[in-house]
């Protein structure tokens, strides 16, 4: 049997397996099989102690008869009335009894999942209700769609967490807040009730009866949200559920980001399926990766371009990580197509409503000192005016001799609410890392991953050496505009100025090369920055949101504009050659001669870009995306060196067409093409201006909620990427755009809560990138750093009852499979296995923690596109965390 014909058989059979699984489970939950089966219990039908604060009524748990299989309850308006008490929430439903109640409390929120059921307008639009300080001590209540199946209503408390009852009516659920000031004050309610959202469409609400059932009790767990995110804005620049969007997105959420403890945006993608290092130098200045085969060096900050987010050394201001999988200069041009195989969306930390104050220090291997703080609140009575200040520190070394760091980083942003329409943000950061020495760019192959005659290199050694300090600063600063004209018409404005540099002229950065033949002396080059330079972006987006039906078909529309310029110098002395080192016994002299400039030059693009994507609802469970962007950029060069001046143009426009199919409300099938393009700079032998690269994704795949907290992604893919520049065979000085690379693959992934306080999120990636056509690299030849296999498991717990609630364990497994060190396939990297495992105590506004890495001190490395030098993973390390919230 072929190679090719193996593979589709195993991804078949896997296909098969995963579904027969699915399926068995589907089959098992109750409302979703017919009576014959028999039905598995699920959370809420799991009886609970009763650990609610503030007040508990001694009822049991509500055993509702599940709905009948496929079909959901619709909700058509809610209402918020006073009482005595405080206030009562409705949800208006004539089915309120085959709706599923589960509930849980994250800080002063409580938290009532309602399965089963959707908000829907007799119009059949959906709908969010919000109620701003609806009684004294209750900041807010909304009640609002979390995914197809289930309404999600969330009561704030001021200082507190609410007391909440539950009654089942005839005109649906009734939720009763009591106010958190002294029961037996009994306020005053207000004369009359607060608005509906159907009253708000002109019809008349229903009053609720005066009977009423015996109230039900709800239970506090101490559960807290965590593994599983239910929607994102990242695959369609809109607030869409992950289980509508017809192309594979994993979500890194903050629970995730602070059970691992991660540091660096490395720490942060390892739970990421398809995602896999290129190479990782300890303090490095920036982090590269591969996304399903190909490199990736672009990504977004809260959805729009940032080239320097990779070059960000400090990791304080990230909430979560979004990884869209696969092309999406449909969304975001050019400036996110860096890497075809995916775009990484970093979404940092917002204002918040309420006062919050958080501070935390860790201390860990190798002399790692941190300390963050967190401040967050109103700035006025009305809460119009919010703000957020983040600042951190960190001093570290690390195992490998002179290698130390110091990073400063600060991240103040302001929300206002200039209307009740109208919502703007200003936003920035700032990272100021200086190094002790400089990154150690990789260690012989001979001697680390293969043998030495002379033995084994030292973990520890540095082949560059000591050298002076050199200072980096990296930022952004803009501002995020949004009016609402009305409910079915938006318009977003957003800017953002990047920057990046460093203090370093003059100073050399040192580079292993070639390793002489006693296989000991080691030859070395630099690249001499010879002025300071600095990297410019600006970014500006314009769109306008709308929703609008054309007879029984319901259309999101988005249509938008963005301008960019990028400005960068180049001012470098390539190749200056060291005086050798002795890796096994090192004597460092980094003296070099006076080094002629290499290049000299300033390079300006500028990008024009108009995109339209309509978001198209033929059925409740079928739904069609239509994307299309064009792009115009021109990048003009200026070189000093040959006093020339060169540009280059050109057009490109990128479609993707996507549609999710959903035979029953847990399960969506989906299929998708679509294309991006990378501006390709050069010219032929002939003169020929060289095309944009191209990047093109067929994608089927399924998306299943196990459970309302559990989901799943299981994702087929064809990637390839065309327009490759390879030597030009007539004229080896040029080079011809024949060459193409195909990346084929399989991915996996879970995240969300298997039972309460028992979290996990983990993925498996089968990745197959191949050169299929080229001049020079042999056709067949791997991609670099992509392994055929990897597979990513984390996991906690946390206890939930009893004297040791709050106590909760982590463990983690990291695979990662052969890989090619080099696209000339000459040097092959082993495969590892690395266990993580972390012990953390949460109690109120405290919690401890301290986090292992590399438990079983396992040596592996990475690959970074060399066949004579690699990277070393970092060895078993322990680092412990105290934070205070108050």
């Amino acid at each position: 049997m072929k190679r090719c014909d193996l593979t589709v058989s195993v991804s078949l059979w896997f296909f098969v397996g995963v579904w027969g699984y699915l399926s068995a489970i589907i089959a098992a939950q109750p409302g979703w099989t017919q009576e014959k089966i028999p039905n598995i219990p699920q959370l809420s039908d799991i009886e609970l102690p009763a650990t609610r604060a503030q007040m508990l009524v001694q009822q049991s748990t509500p055993t509702n008869p599940p709905a009948t299989p496929g079909k959901v309850v619709v909700i058509t308006g809610v209402k918020a009335n006073p009482t005595a008490q405080g206030v009562e929430v409705i949800l208006e439903t004539t089915q309120g009894e085959q709706l599923q109640v589960t509930n849980r409390s994250a800080g002063n929120n409580f938290i009532v999942d309602v399965s089963g059921g959707q908000l829907q307008l007799p119009s059949g639009k959906a709908f969010t209700f919000k109620s701003e300080k609806p009684i004294e001590g209750i900041t807010q209540i909304t009640v609002t769609n979390i995914d197809a199946n289930t309404v999600r209503v969330t009561v704030v408390g001021e200082k507190a967490l609410p007391a909440v009852e539950l009654f089942d009516d005839n005109v649906g659920l009734i939720f009763a807040v009591e106010s958190t000031a002294t029961a037996a004050q009994n306020p005053t309610p207000p004369t009359a009730p607060l608005p509906s959202p159907r009253e708000e469409e002109g019809e008349e609400s229903e009053e609720p009866t005066a009977q009423q059932d015996e109230p039900i009790e709800l239970v506090v767990t101490g559960e807290q949200d965590g593994y599983r995110v239910p929607d994102t804005s990242v695959g369609t620049r809109t607030d869409t559920p992950l289980r509508d969007i017809p192309q594979s997105i994993q979500v890194v959420p903050q629970q995730v980001l602070r059970d691992r403890q991660a540091r660096t945006i490395t720490d942060g993608l390892e739970n990421v399926s398809g995602v896999n290092t290129i190479g990782y130098g300890s303090n490095s200045t920036r982090d590269y990766f591969t996304i399903r085969g190909f490199e990736a060096f672009a990504a977004l900050v809260n959805g729009l371009p940032d080239p320097q987010i990779t070059n960000d050394a400090s990791f304080f201001n990230v909430e979560r990580l979004e990884v869209l999988k696969g092309p999406a200069s449909v969304l975001y041009g050019d400036s996110a197509s860096g890497g075809i195989g995916g775009t990484i969306n970093f979404v940092t930390k917002q204002p918040l409503r309420d006062p919050f104050y958080e501070v935390s220090a860790t201390i860990g291997s190798y002399n790692d000192y941190q300390g963050t703080i967190d401040l967050s609140g109103p700035l006025n009575d009305s809460r119009t005016v919010l703000y957020r200040l983040i600042a951190g520190y960190r001093s570290n070394e690390t195992f490998i001799d002179f290698n130390d760091a110091r990073i400063f980083a600060v991240a103040p942003s302001l929300s206002f609410s200039l209307g009740e329409n109208t919502d703007l943000i200003f936003e920035g950061d700032v990272t100021i890392q200086e190094r002790i020495g400089q990154t150690p760019n990789g260690l012989p192959a001979v001697g680390s991953v293969l043998p030495n005659p002379n033995g084994k290199v030292r973990r520890s050694f540095s082949p560059t050496g000591p050298s002076e300090d050199i200072q980096t600063i990296n930022g952004r600063v803009g501002y995020r505009l949004e009016h609402r004209f009305n409910e079915n018409l938006k318009l977003r404005n957003a800017f953002r100025y990047t920057f990046a540099g460093g203090d370093n002229e003059g100073v050399p950065l040192i580079f292993p090369a070639s390793l002489e033949a006693d296989n000991r002396t080691l030859n070395r080059i630099a690249t001499i920055p010879l002025s300071s330079g600095l990297a410019n972006t600006y970014y500006l987006d314009t769109n306008l949101l709308g929703q609008f039906s054309t007879g029984s078909i319901n259309h999101q529309l988005l249509v938008g504009f963005s301008l960019s310029r990028d400005e960068s110098r180049n001012n470098f002395a390539f190749g200056v050659p060291l005086i050798p080192v002795d890796i096994f016994n090192p004597v460092y002299d980094q003296t070099f001669a006076s080094p002629d400039p290499s290049t000299d030059s300033f390079r300006t693009r500028d990008t024009l870009g108009i995109y339209l994507q309509d978001q198209i609802t033929l059925a409740e469970n079928l739904k069609l995306l239509l994307g299309g962007r064009v792009d115009i950029f021109e990048e003009r060069t200026t070189d000093r060196l040959a006093n020339t001046e060169t540009s280059q143009s050109d057009t490109a426009f990128s479609p993707r067409v996507g549609i999710v199919y959903q035979p029953i409300a847990p399960i969506s099938l989906y299929a998708s093409y679509s294309q991006s393009f990378t501006p390709t700079i050069g010219t032929s032998a002939r003169g020929e201006t060289f095309q944009p690269g191209r990047g093109t994704q067929y994608e089927v795949g399924i998306k299943a909620d196990l459970t309302s907290r559990l989901s799943t992604t299981l994702a087929f893919y064809d990637l390839t990427r065309s327009n490759v520049t390879t030597t030009d065979p007539d004229n080896p000085n040029f080079s011809v755009q024949t060459g193409e690379q195909r990346s084929r693959g399989i991915e996996l992934d879970i995240s969300g809560e298997i039972l309460p306080g028992w979290n996990i999120i983990g993925g498996y990636a089968y990745t197959d990138a191949r050169v299929t056509k080229d001049n020079t690299i042999p056709v067949g030849n791997r991609l670099y750093s992509a392994p055929n296999h990897a597979f990513n498991l984390w996991t906690t717990y946390r206890i939930q009852t009893g004297d040791f609630r709050g106590l909760g364990f982590g463990l983690g497994f990291y695979y990662v499979g052969e890989v090619a060190a080099d696209l000339a396939n000459t040097l092959e990297l082993p495969s590892y296995f690395r266990t993580d495992a972390a012990i953390f105590y949460e109690r109120d506004q405290f919690r401890a923690a301290l986090n292992f890495r590399n438990l079983f001190d396992v040596e592996y490395y990475t690959a970074w596109g060399s066949g004579e030098n690699v990277y070393l993973g970092n060895p078993f390390t322990v680092q412990g965390t105290i934070s205070w919230k108050f």
